[in-house]
């Protein structure tokens, strides 16, 4: 149902412009300046166990991303840990979303639309930070990608028993990289609404997507019990939902631009749900618990390049009468000026300041800063990563309040002593370095080993150096001579 033929099938593919964009924008500046964030570095450290210490990792935390840590395994595995092979499976996989966004446009507006589409993928920020981050969210761009495709295939063929079941699957692989992809059932279910399906399509679309949910079902209900890794999350606010206004805004006004009528397979049909559902799902979904943020639904940008191609393919449908050149050169200004607009953003994306943290800038200064015998805190004890990282940057450092490390506890911060134990250890100590987070508010911290951390450094312990770089905190602590914790002869020792 092509609704705007557009002379002969140029013989170059519609998805090899678009691939090849999104790969290069990828490459370019992909390590951020040897920069690593917080949730980079969960993905480096548990891709590095064993399969075995994996799978006791996700009985206790990140549960929801094992797919994606047993498959980062494999790669380390193969090519060994590094940023290119932490961030590059994100390159490859956007790439391939950008070439199903492609097809799908080529095959409901025309070449124009799908080349569009695909090239503006890629330049979207949303799209763009994840282009380069070691995470999941990419790959699961990509398989919304492919099912969406398979989807708009089987609306023009819908006795393709393979495909259904291949539809089915790829929804499967997706959810169990991230269950909340999920949400693109609901969006293609609009879809299928949109464009009047028949019974016999319902019935298979029931089928395909009742086999995905019951395969990652298992994995929904056993996430539920680590919900305590999103409580940090906050609340929904007006200011929370500006962006995807935003977002809604312009993809209904492009959609206009395509003139989406009902009944018919259309960009606006396919696009519009994609854009739509997943983010007013998410809200809806954070009013039950506070889980809105932008990368659990990245895949939802892959409507809005859609809705990107059809308007510009309009616009210069409508600029073919009266400036026919105009219309053919309108492709390349459009991305032109948005390459431009947007540098200042690209450029910002692809800087280490642009993420919350960076766990490899701190490990710099913790090498120049402590002595050889020096003790070291952190602060929550999820930011032992730092020293999970580079390990080399705290040769020299004890630990002291680890019990049993990450590895052994199947934990990502390890386990640490009682309050009590702490204070003992610390007090014994002339010196002790805390690593924390750059913004670690001055009053209470929550946590009672955290808290005790705090109390007997800021009782007993004066600051002698104190940096902050990339969101991450380095503080050296010396006892104070004037403060005795305990009566003489009866303070705690260390083992």
């Amino acid at each position: 149902m092509t609704t705007h033929p557009a002379g002969p099938r140029p013989r170059t593919p519609v998805w090899a412009v678009p691939v090849l964009w999104t790969v290069l924008l990828g490459l370019w500046g992909l390590s951020r300046q040897d920069s690593v964030w917080r949730d980079e570095a969960a993905t480096w450290l548990v891709a590095q166990r064993s399969t075995g210490q994996i799978w006791h990792t996700l009985q206790h935390a990140d549960v929801v991303h094992g797919l994606y840590y047993l498959w980062m395994h494999a790669l380390f595995s193969c090519f060994g840990p590094g940023i290119t092979t932490l961030r590059l499976p994100s390159v490859l996989a956007m790439a391939a979303a950008a070439a199903c966004v492609a097809v799908i446009g080529r095959r409901l507006g025309g070449f124009r639309t799908g080349l569009v589409a695909g090239l503006a993928l890629a330049l979207l920020p949303a799209v763009q930070f994840q282009l380069q981050d070691g995470r999941s969210y990419a790959l699961v761009a990509a398989g919304v990608g492919l099912s969406t495709l398979l989807l708009v295939s089987l609306l023009r063929e819908p006795g393709r028993t393979a495909r259904w079941a291949a539809y089915g699957g790829v929804v499967l692989v997706g959810a169990l990289l991230h269950w909340l992809s999920l949400l693109v059932l609901p969006a293609h279910a609009v879809t299928l609404i949109w464009t009047r399906a028949g019974r016999g399509v319902w019935a298979r679309w029931a089928g395909a997507s009742a086999f995905a949910v019951a395969g990652v079902l298992p994995l929904v209900l056993y996430s539920r019990g680590q919900s305590g890794q999103v409580a940090w999350i906050p609340p929904l606010t007006w200011q929370t939902v500006i962006a995807p206004a935003v977002l809604l805004s312009v993809g209904g006004l492009a959609a206009l631009l395509d003139r989406p009528r009902a009944g018919r397979l259309s960009v606006a049909a396919v696009g519009l749900p994609l854009l739509a559902v997943p983010q007013l799902g998410l809200i809806g979904l954070s009013f039950v618990q506070p889980v809105f943020l932008d990368r659990y639904i990245a895949f939802s940008q892959l409507g809005l390049a859609l809705l990107i191609g059809a308007a510009v393919d309009a616009a210069a449908r409508a600029a073919a009468p009266r400036f026919p050149r105009a219309s053919v050169w309108l492709v390349p200004a459009v991305v032109l000026v948005a390459v431009v607009a947007l540098l200042p953003q690209s450029l910002g994306t692809r800087s280490p300041s642009s993420r919350v943290d960076d766990v490899l800038a701190v490990a710099d200064h913790v090498r120049r800063l402590h002595r050889d015998g020096d003790a070291v805190l952190f602060v929550p004890a999820f930011r032992r990563d730092t020293a999970l990282v580079s390990p080399g940057a705290f040769t020299g450092l004890r630990d002291i309040a680890l019990t049993r490390s990450p590895e052994e506890s199947g934990t990502l911060g390890g386990v640490e002593a009682e309050p009590a134990r702490i204070r003992a250890l610390t007090l014994a100590e002339r010196r002790v370095l805390l690593v924390t987070d750059a913004s670690l508010p001055d009053g209470a911290v929550p946590g009672a080993r955290d808290g005790a951390k705090m109390a007997v450094l800021r009782e007993y312990f004066t600051v002698v150096a104190d940096e902050r770089v990339r969101g991450r905190r380095v503080t050296v602590y010396e006892r104070r001579p004037d403060r005795t914790p305990c009566p003489s002869g009866s303070c705690p020792s260390a083992p």
